[in-house]
C-alpha cells in the first residue's frame, strides 16, 4: 500500500469514529457541556473582580511552578511533622508500587477511590486488582463508568456523555434488582447506598487532591458528591494520590482557586463541599445517623470548611481507630521535565476545570473519547498527554483544537491553550517523515515542510495556492471544481468533496485598488488608513475589500491598499511555526513604514487581527509588536470609531423601508478580542435591526471544516447556527457574519447567500 493510501485509510477511519461518536454520545455531550458553560457566564457575571482573581490565581502557580523544588521540601517536612509520610514517585510504575505496598501493609481486601484524574494516569485501579485487591469508584460519574468498563470522556464529569437512560439500562441489566431503576433520583438512590456499603468495608481509602499547601500539608478536597473526603477518612489508611504541580505555597492561597474552580467547570458559585484536610488525625467515631455530626474532626490539625451541603448524613459509623495512617503520593511521571520546557510548562498550571472543554464548540460535539488522549480530554489534553505520555498521543487528537481561541477566556488561570496546542502539533510535524508529492512539493521550499504531511503543507501554504489560482483565473476554478480534480484532492489531500471550493479573482484587490484613482487625497484627510489585504480580501472575497475601501472613503479617510504578504495565520493553524514567524516579520516590515507615519492598519479578517494583537507577541520584538498592534484596527471597530468621533453616517448605506433586518454572527477571534459589539452598534447606528446569533462557532474554522475527516464535525457544530437562522423571526433577514470561515460555513449551511457587515453598510458608488 502507498503511503498516500495510508493516510486516505487513516482519515477515513478517523472519520469513522467521530460519526460514531456523534450519533451515540453527542446528544448527552452537548447537552451537559452547553449547560456547564452557560452555568460558568452566569455565575461569572455575579463575581465581584474576576479578571483580578484570574491574575492572582495564574500569578501563585507561576510561582509554585517556579520553587517547586523548595516546596515539595517544606511539604515533606510539614507532611512528617504531621505523622503522614511523603513519598515522590518517579513514574507511574513507581507510583503504583509504593500504592500497592500501602495496601499489602495493610492487608488491603478493598480500595474505595474517590475520582483522581491522576490515578486515572497511572491506572492504579487495573495494578491493584491484578494484584488481587478489590477497587471500587465513589464518585458516580466513575462508578458508572468502572460498571460499564468504559474510559472517562470528560475531566471533571467523566460520564458527560451518558445520559439518564443509558444509565437505567446499564444498571437495570448489570444488578441483579427487585424493581427496574428510572428516575434520576431512583439511580442516585442506589448507587449512594451501595457506595456507602463499600465505603463503611474498605480498608483504604484513595484520593486525589485538587491542590497540597506546603506551608501546613494541607489538602484541599472540592467535590460534588462528598464522597472524597467520606474516601479519605472512614478507612483506617488514606492515599493520596496528586502530581507534583497541586503543591501551592500556603493556605492562604487557596482561595482564589476555591473561588474559580467550581465556576469554570460547572457553573457552580461553590462546588458543594470544600474540604480542608491536614491529615493524619485522631479519629473518633463518626455517626453518619447524625445530620450534624462533621464528617471528620480531631486535635491534630486537620481543618474542614465546606460548602452548603458539607455535613454528612449517610447511616453507618466510622472505623473508631485511634491512629491513622497517611500517604501522600507526589508523582513526577513527566512533570519536572514540563516545567523545563518553555512551552509545555504552562500546562503545570492548570487546575483541571475543564473550561476549555466545556467552551470548545468541537469537544461539544464529540466529547472526551474523541478529544482527549490516555487520561486528559479537552483543549489542554495535548499539552498533558504530549508531557506525560508523549507526542504519539497527543498526535491522535491535537488536530481537534482548531486555535479558536474560545478557552483563552475561559481558562481561570489564563493559559495559552491554542499556542500549546499548536507547539505540540509543530513538533508532532517535525517527529513524522511524510514523502513528498508533486502536488504540493513547489508550494513548501522551506526546509520546515519536510516532516509536515501533505494535507497541512497544502493548507499551510493555502497563500500560494491562491495566488497561482487568482492568475489562472477562471481556468483554475473550472479544473478545480471537475470531478477528477476534486477526486484527486479528496484522495491526496483530504479536502472533502462535498464542500465548495474558494472561487479565485482574476484581478486581486491590490490589482483594482492601484488601478483607480483614490477618492480622498492624502492631503484633504483627517485619517490615512492601510487595508491589509488578506489572502481571502485579496484573491476570492475581493467585493469586501471593495466595501471596505469605499467605506473608509466616503468618511475621508485616505486609504491604501500595499501589497503584503499573508499573515501566516495559515501555516501557524497547521502547526508550521517557523514559517509563520517568517511571515510576521515579512508584514511587519511591510507595515512599519506606515506605521511609522502614523497611518491606521484596518484588517477585515478577524484571525488576521488576532494575529496581529496575539500571536506576533511571540514572533516579533516587543516595541514592535506593541506598534503593530496599538495600531491595528478590525474594520467596523474602525468605523465604529469615526461615527463617534463626528463623521458623517448618512454616507453610509441605511436600511431600505421594508428591510427584514439583519441576522449577525460574529467571528470567534472576534468575540475573543472583545470586538464583537462594534458590528451590533454600527449596524444599529445606521437604523438596521440586528438579531445576533448566540451560537459561539460557526464550526468551519478555517481549514479545518475542508478535511475530510473532520467535516461531518464541522457540520454538527454550524448546525446550531443554521437552526438559529432558520427560525421564523431570523429565516427572511440578511444573513452577515465577521469572518471568512463563518462566511463559508453559512453558505453551505443555508439557501440564502451570506455578506460580510462592511459590504451591507459601504455605499454603491463613492
Amino acid at each position: 500500500m502507498s503511503k498516500g493510501a495510508g493516510e486516505r485509510r487513516s482519515r477515513d477511519e478517523k472519520a469513522a469514529r467521530i460519526r460514531h461518536l456523534l450519533e451515540t454520545e453527542g446528544e448527552a455531550v452537548k447537552a451537559n457541556t452547553h449547560g456547564f458553560n452557560q452555568g460558568r457566564y452566569d455565575s461569572v457575571s455575579r463575581l465581584e473582580a474576576y479578571e483580578e482573581l484570574k491574575d492572582r490565581a495564574r500569578a501563585i502557580k507561576e510561582d509554585a511552578i517556579d520553587r517547586l523544588p523548595d516546596l515539595i521540601d517544606e511539604l515533606e517536612a510539614a507532611v512528617e511533622a504531621n505523622g503522614g509520610t511523603l513519598y515522590l514517585a518517579d513514574d507511574a510504575a513507581d507510583a503504583n508500587r509504593y500504592v500497592r505496598e500501602v495496601c499489602r501493609a495493610n492487608d488491603a481486601e478493598t480500595v474505595v477511590k474517590s475520582k483522581s484524574m491522576t490515578s486515572e494516569e497511572i491506572e492504579v485501579n487495573e495494578f491493584l486488582e491484578a494484584d488481587g485487591t478489590d477497587v471500587v469508584e465513589t464518585d458516580l460519574g466513575e462508578w458508572v463508568l468502572q460498571v460499564a468498563d468504559e474510559a472517562p470522556s470528560h475531566i471533571v464529569a467523566p460520564a458527560i456523555h451518558k445520559s439518564r437512560e443509558g444509565i437505567a439500562r446499564l444498571f437495570n441489566s448489570h444488578f441483579d434488582l427487585d424493581d427496574e431503576l428510572e428516575t434520576a433520583e431512583e439511580l442516585t438512590m442506589f448507587a449512594r447506598e451501595r457506595l456507602l456499603e463499600e465505603i463503611k468495608r474498605a480498608d483504604v481509602g484513595v484520593t486525589g487532591a485538587n491542590f497540597v499547601t506546603a506551608d501546613t500539608g494541607t489538602m484541599a478536597l472540592v467535590t460534588s458528591e462528598g464522597n472524597a473526603r467520606k474516601t479519605a477518612v472512614v478507612p483506617d489508611t488514606h492515599v493520596a494520590v496528586a502530581g507534583v504541580e497541586k503543591v501551592i505555597p500556603t493556605v492562604e492561597d487557596l482561595q482564589p482557586f476555591v473561588e474559580l474552580i467550581g465556576r469554570s467547570g460547572t457553573g457552580q458559585d461553590i462546588t458543594s463541599y470544600v474540604s480542608l484536610l491536614t491529615p493524619p488525625v485522631d479519629s473518633p467515631t463518626v455517626d453518619f445517623d447524625d445530620p450534624d455530626a462533621p464528617i471528620w474532626s480531631g486535635d491534630g490539625g486537620e481543618t474542614n470548611r465546606d460548602g452548603a451541603t458539607g455535613t454528612a448524613s449517610e447511616g453507618g459509623t466510622g472505623t473508631g481507630a485511634d491512629e491513622r495512617d497517611f500517604h501522600l503520593v507526589l508523582i513526577d511521571n513527566g512533570r519536572m521535565a514540563m516545567r523545563e520546557d518553555e512551552e509545555l510548562r504552562e500546562t503545570l498550571y492548570c487546575i483541571r476545570c475543564s473550561a476549555c472543554s466545556n467552551v470548545c464548540a468541537n469537544f461539544q460535539s464529540v466529547g472526551g473519547h474523541a478529544f482527549g488522549g490516555e487520561t486528559y480530554s479537552g483543549g489542554i489534553a495535548t499539552g498533558w498527554e504530549a508531557g506525560v505520555e508523549g507526542l504519539d498521543t497527543a498526535a491522535e487528537f491535537n488536530d481537534l483544537c482548531t486555535g479558536c481561541s474560545r478557552c483563552v477566556d475561559a481558562c481561570p488561570v489564563k493559559i495559552d491553550i491554542p499556542w500549546i496546542n499548536t507547539v505540540v502539533r509543530d513538533r508532532i510535524n517535525r517527529g513524522t517523515d511524510h514523502e513528498f508529492d508533486w502536488l504540493v512539493d513547489g508550494l513548501t521550499p522551506d526546509a520546515e515542510s519536510e516532516g509536515v504531511d501533505r494535507q497541512k503543507r497544502f493548507f499551510g501554504n493555502f497563500a500560494a495556492v491562491a495566488e497561482v489560482g487568482s492568475a489562472l483565473a477562471p481556468l483554475s476554478n473550472w479544473v478545480a471544481a471537475s470531478t477528477p480534480a476534486r477526486r484527486l484532492m479528496e484522495s491526496f489531500l483530504g479536502v472533502d468533496a462535498r464542500r465548495d471550493l474558494p472561487t479565485f479573482e482574476r484581478e486581486t484587490l491590490v490589482d483594482w485598488f492601484d488601478a483607480r484613482t483614490p477618492r480622498v487625497a492624502a492631503a484633504d484627510a483627517d485619517r490615512e488608513a492601510v487595508l491589509y489585504p488578506d489572502v481571502y480580501t485579496n484573491y476570492v472575497q475581493v467585493d469586501r475589500g471593495k466595501a471596505a475601501v469605499r467605506a473608509l472613503e466616503s468618511l475621508g479617510v485616505h486609504v491604501r491598499v500595499p501589497d503584503v504578504p499573508s499573515s501566516g495565520r495559515a501555516p501557524l493553524s497547521q502547526g508550521m511555526i517557523a514559517t509563520a514567524e517568517e511571515k510576521a516579520h515579512a508584514v511587519y516590515g511591510a507595515l512599519a513604514e506606515h506605521v511609522d507615519a502614523g497611518r491606521d492598519v484596518v484588517v477585515i479578517e478577524p484571525s488576521d487581527l488576532a494575529m496581529f494583537d496575539r500571536e506576533y507577541e511571540k514572533f516579533l520584538a516587543p516595541r514592535s509588536h506593541e506598534r503593530l498592534s496599538e495600531a491595528s484596527y478590525e474594520v467596523m471597530e474602525y468605523l465604529y470609531g469615526l461615527l463617534e468621533n463626528g463623521a458623517d453616517a448618512d454616507v453610509l448605506r441605511a436600511p431600505a423601508s421594508n428591510d427584514p433586518g439583519v441576522a449577525y454572527h460574529s467571528h470567534c477571534q472576534q468575540r475573543t478580542l472583545g470586538l464583537e459589539g462594534y458590528t451590533e452598534a454600527v449596524l444599529d447606528d445606521l437604523g438596521y435591526d440586528v438579531v445576533t446569533s448566540d451560537a459561539e462557532c460557526c464550526g468551519m474554522a478555517g481549514s479545518f471544516g475542508y478535511k475530510s475527516e473532520y467535516y461531518e464535525l464541522s457540520m454538527d457544530v454550524g448546525s446550531d447556527l443554521e437552526a438559529q437562522f432558520s427560525t421564523p423571526e431570523t429565516r427572511d433577514r440578511t444573513v452577515v457574519a465577521s469572518g471568512t470561515s463563518c462566511l463559508e460555513q453559512l453558505d453551505s449551511l443555508l439557501a440564502r447567500p451570506s455578506r460580510h457587515p462592511v459590504q451591507l453598510v459601504a455605499p454603491e458608488r463613492y
